[in-house]
């Protein structure tokens, strides 16, 4: 069997991609070095953007696989090691297309993710659960799907995705995401607090400024779909989002009370003040299956239909009830575990009601309003 070459070895190691960047690591110079013996094995030096890179494991497993399966190797060792500041300047020049400005690249004309802002109007909506499951939703429908956990004060995004204890990776100003097992891509001001337990006082400025870190200095990738969790009410948050992704598109969670109804009014109206666009209504916990067969309402019934009632009137335009989704045990147990009820218990009828939620969304066109068509006016008539 002959030697395998230099140029196999680097094909193969060019469909390794960096689970983090989720680009091959031939793209972004994470091979240092790679050295073949006449005996066929072959040593591969990988260069971590970090030293303490949580995905190293997996890196080392990915590559042995695909450098395995050229013809003629007989071994495969991966050395880890990790990039100078030269390198770690290069990966973040790469990253960022060459530009070394702060830009949110979802607020640029030509950029195709579609960006849902998931708000309420008060707490204890389910508003951070639906964030999580339509998110993994979306992902199971085959799409790239980004989640921020723009809640501020009451980040809970981590823990419902599995992925509290983890830190993002950073490469000098530029955090990575931290991917889920279901393929979602997270980032939340919880991960990026000293301590896990210290508590966020912020006020305006500081949660702007939180907000932009989490938009701009995260390498998202090439995304379908970006999901923010909200904080409740139209606070600072709300506004600032107004301000920096004028081109979201905002789905209210409300519940069936009328109470919540009445609130969850004034969060899609504060989205038209920021010349947003209300992409539906979603009404959780709108009642709940008995054992018998028989169902309860415990919250009443009609709210979410009401406010999108309410909000196509005050637009001009239709405002959806795109679903109800059932009071089910199961979706709290799963955000409990770390382990949405999407992911968890598919079959379950709080599951198929948010799938199908998802479904409307992802089948959605996409909003060309405020884009630039790349049209030139023209004298010839």
């Amino acid at each position: 069997m002959s030697t395998p070459t230099l140029e196999q070895v680097n094909a193969a190691l060019a469909t390794v991609n960096d689970p983090e960047i989720k680009r091959p690591i031939t793209e972004i110079g994470m091979v240092g070095s790679v050295d073949i013996t006449d005996a066929g094995e072959v040593t591969v030096g990988i260069l971590l953007t970090v030293a303490g890179c949580p995905m190293k494991d997996t890196l080392t497993r990915d590559v042995t696989a695909a450098v395995s399966k050229v013809a003629g190797v007989s071994g495969v060792a991966v050395d880890m090691g990790v990039m100078d500041a030269d390198q770690r300047a290069k990966l973040n020049e790469t990253l960022r297309n060459g530009n070394a400005q702060r830009e949110i690249p979802f607020a640029k004309p030509g950029s195709l993710t579609k960006v849902y802002a998931i708000a309420s109007g008060k707490g204890g909506v389910g508003k951070s659960s639906m964030t999580a499951n339509l998110a993994i939703a979306l992902a199971k429908q085959g799409l790239k799907v980004g989640v921020v956990d723009a809640d501020i004060y009451g980040h809970s995004i981590p823990a419902m995705l599995g992925v509290a204890d983890s830190r993002p990776t950073q490469v000098d100003d530029l955090i990575m995401p931290v991917p889920t097992a279901s393929g979602v891509s997270v980032i939340s001001v919880g991960m990026l607090k000293p301590k896990r337990e210290q508590v966020i006082a912020w006020r305006g400025p500081m949660l702007d400024r939180a907000l932009v870190q989490m938009l701009a200095d995260v390498y998202w990738g090439d995304l379908d779909a970006l999901l923010l969790d909200l904080p409740p009410g139209t606070g600072d948050i709300a506004i600032s989002l107004g301000q920096h992704l004028p081109n979201a598109e905002v789905l209210v969670i409300t519940t069936p009370q009328e109470a919540a109804a009445e609130v969850a009014e004034r969060a899609g109206t504060m989205a038209s003040m920021m010349h947003q666009r209300v992409v539906g209504v979603v009404e959780n916990m709108s009642w709940m299956d008995l054992p018998d067969g028989s169902r309860i309402e415990p919250f009443g019934s009609g709210g979410g239909q009401r406010v999108a009632e309410t909000l196509s009137q005050r637009f001009g335009y239709e405002v959806k009830l795109l679903g109800q989704v059932p009071l089910d045990p199961s979706l709290r147990e799963g955000g409990d575990a770390g382990k949405p009820v999407v992911e968890s218990d598919p079959t379950s009828a709080g599951a198929q009601a948010i799938t199908a939620i998802a479904s409307a969304l992802s089948g959605r066109g996409r909003n060309l309003a405020g884009m630039q068509l790349g049209l030139t006016p023209s004298n010839k008539f």
